[in-house]
């Protein structure tokens, strides 16, 4: 038996107040005379041993008393089983993982609940404990604090479902800073209760639990279910136009391991259902669903993706947004321009494009930052600022269209094609060669892949000519060459995933240069050029993502820029890197109190203003439904004998088995019904014993 205060014992030395009572009886005899004494001779002898009998069973009493409530305030227990066990005095820290994946069910019950109950439980062996700590994914500033098993119990009622899934070795830096500042050289002891989920536990071979410490793993007994989420989606076509048919491609995915048939995949437009869709999917397969559907009005529309699948909710609906027939601005720069004026009547007859036309050795260079497409036409030389800032509008993601001069110079074009990432440009000396056909194109390339559904079967076969006056190095595609291979038309994209298109025409747009800008492919090439300039659009956001990049324009850099969504208003940390807007996306500790990011739709306002509309989704880490199991976190932490994992939180008996490995038995409570008992039988000795 051992003793959780031990100085109590020092209250035994109590005992020696009624043994001194006992044997010093400090009370005067008085002398009585009787005229018999024969009677009172036997009468005093019975009395006498019989109220010593008395006397020392009332010293006995009381002493049992004093003893039995002296060990009770020492708090006796039976070791436990197990060497790690529990320290009452120290710290104890618990995790509840509140995160969405604690939606799944087992026996018709949430892992959140199951996980509630049991801890509500566990409090119950800390009920006099007063250095208790609850940590949830919220990591909250309350949470910072200690209290009492019935504060717990409080908070635990009012836990919800957080947005920002916290990797476990969050979770111990998190619980250290409280033991830190209250108990830092321990014993403290940490409980986790969680579904330890894969995804979102982090590198659990790397955590190392301070041997100071004492880390009590609770996972839940995961069962294999399904879950469909929405994966990706994205449009068939860079841009949407209203009144014609637009395709929206959908990847769901199934993380789990039972399949899933015929499951409809809805889309609604503006709260309206605009098309469906069915899939099946095998277990942790995934399956793509091709949704048409069109829009009768330009700007931004909401979108959202939904279906039915249980019992993972959270993700069951995907939000995203897109932008009906957005402009697209040409900037066309020439010096010599063809006669028939090709360019400026391809994007000047409709009404998706908007071009502005200027000399080139007379532009505002500050044009560049408003335009999605730059076409160059017949510029004798570019140098000087011009040059710098076609090779930027480039690095920033914009299109150049390059159709050269009847006469190129080379030694001027080589430094500004260098620029560019192309090399070993060559110019025709006089005379030219003759014209020769074009070879057709391949109808493989995805350049192409619209092309061909606009133009006749005869403007293919019966393909343009061209004269070239310059040839270059190919380091992209070739989306027309002449018969002979030289290069007419390609396409190439420099410096890194974010720079924008490079095309170069070999030849001007002339008639005696070829036919190319009257044949049937130039208007069709010049519209998918034009529609590959737009920036892709950015469908949705992911709240996993630390940093998230929106394109604004004409941006000012002391600009505030506010996400809103009905009432609820935020200023994330932000900063604009010329036309894009940098934010990150605040954490759940980063809220003030009463706010929650939720899945749906934000408008991002300057000065009032709504400048976009942006969509958010929980992240697809949340969905994978692999879970740690029992043996493989003890695998993982076989090295470290101060950890301890148990096998099933659902047994009833979950509590009382840790108590009695971990906590050993307590024998106080025993020790004051003895200490009563002993009390109730000294007053039954004085009031019934008498002699």
């Amino acid at each position: 038996m051992s003793f959780l205060y031990p100085s109590f014992l020092f209250g035994l030395l109590a005992v020696s107040v009624p043994v001194a009572i006992h044997l010093f009886n400090f009370r005067r005899t008085r002398r009585v005379f009787f005229t018999n004494v024969a009677l009172l001779k036997t009468v005093q002898t019975e009395t006498k041993s019989f109220r010593r009998l008395k006397h020392y069973l009332i010293l006995l009493f009381r002493s049992l008393f004093v003893i039995c409530l002296v060990l009770a305030f020492a708090q006796p227990f039976l070791p436990s089983k197990s060497k790690l066990g529990l320290s009452r005095k120290g710290l104890t820290s618990l995790y509840l993982d509140n995160s969405y994946s604690m939606q799944n069910e087992l026996n018709e019950k949430r892992y959140l609940d199951i996980a509630t109950s049991k801890l509500d439980q566990l409090l119950g062996l800390f009920r006099n404990a007063t250095s208790l700590q609850l940590v949830t994914n919220d990591f909250s500033s309350q949470e910072q604090t200690v209290g009492t098993a019935d504060a717990l119990r409080d908070r635990v009622t009012t836990v919800r479902f957080a947005h920002t899934p916290r990797t476990l070795p969050d979770v111990y830096r998190r619980q250290l800073n409280l033991l830190a500042s209250h108990n830092p050289t321990g014993p403290n002891q940490l409980f986790w209760f969680s579904d330890f989920q894969k995804s979102t536990t982090g590198d659990l071979s790397r955590l190392k639990i301070d041997t100071t410490n004492r880390l009590f793993l609770v996972p839940l007994e995961t069962q294999p279910t399904k879950n469909v989420f929405v994966d990706s989606v994205w449009l068939s076509t860079p841009f949407i136009r209203e009144l014609q048919n637009n395709t929206l491609n959908v990847r769901v995915r199934n993380s789990g391991d039972e399949s899933v048939r015929n499951l409809p995949i809805k889309l609604f437009i503006d709260q309206t259902q605009v098309s469906t869709a069915s899939v099946t999917l095998p277990g942790k397969g995934a399956a793509t669903a091709t949704l048409n559907f069109n829009v009768t009005q330009k700007g931004f529309r909401r979108g959202r993706i939904t279906f039915e699948d249980y019992p993972i909710t959270f993700d069951n609906e995907y939000y995203f947004v897109i932008q009906a027939s957005p402009s697209i601005r040409v900037l066309h720069l020439f010096d010599q321009k063809s006669e028939a004026n090709y360019v400026e009547n391809v994007y000047g007859n409709d009404s998706l494009f908007v071009r502005r036309s200027f000399n080139a050795q007379n532009v505002d260079v500050g044009q560049l930052k408003t335009a999605d497409l730059v076409v160059l036409e017949g510029v004798n030389q570019v140098n000087g600022t011009l040059r710098s800032e076609l090779e930027r509008f480039v690095r920033q993601g914009g299109s150049l269209v390059i159709i050269p001069p009847t006469t190129p110079d080379a030694a001027t074009w080589s430094p500004f094609f260098a620029g560019l990432g192309v090399g070993g440009l060559q110019t025709q000396a006089s005379p030219l060669p003759p014209q020769q056909p074009l070879s057709a194109p391949n109808r493989q390339n995805p350049f192409f892949r619209d092309i061909f559904e606009q133009t006749n079967q005869q403007g293919i076969e019966n393909l343009p000519n061209a004269v070239p006056v310059w040839q270059w190095r190919v380091v992209g595609e070739r989306l027309l060459t002449l018969r002979n291979g030289t290069p007419y038309l390609t396409q190439s994209r420099t410096g890194g995933s974010t720079a924008g298109q490079v095309y170069i025409f070999a030849s001007p747009l002339n008639v005696e240069y070829g036919n190319v800008a009257q044949h049937a492919l130039f208007v069709p090439i010049m519209y998918k050029i034009a529609a590959q300039s737009v920036r892709p659009q950015r469908t949705a956001y992911s709240f996993d993502d630390n940093t998230i990049e929106v394109p604004v324009s004409n941006a000012s850099p002391n600009a505030v820029y506010k996400l809103v969504r009905d009432k609820l208003e935020i200023i994330p940390v932000q900063r604009v890197n010329g036309q894009q807007l940098l934010m990150e996306l605040p954490k759940s500790n980063q809220l003030n109190d009463g706010q929650q990011l939720a899945s749906g739709y934000y408008e991002l306002q300057l000065n009032g203003k709504t400048e976009k509309l942006l969509a958010f989704n929980h992240g697809n880490r949340e969905s994978q439904m692999e879970f740690y199991k029992p043996d493989e976190l003890r695998r993982i932490f076989a090295n470290q004998p101060n950890v301890e994992i148990f096998d099933s939180i659902q047994d009833d008996d979950f509590v009382e088995e840790l108590r009695q490995q971990n906590l050993g038995t307590n024998l106080w409570k025993y020790f004051v019904i003895a200490a009563l008992m002993f009390l109730l039988a000294e007053v039954a000795v004085i009031r019934f014993m008498k002699g």
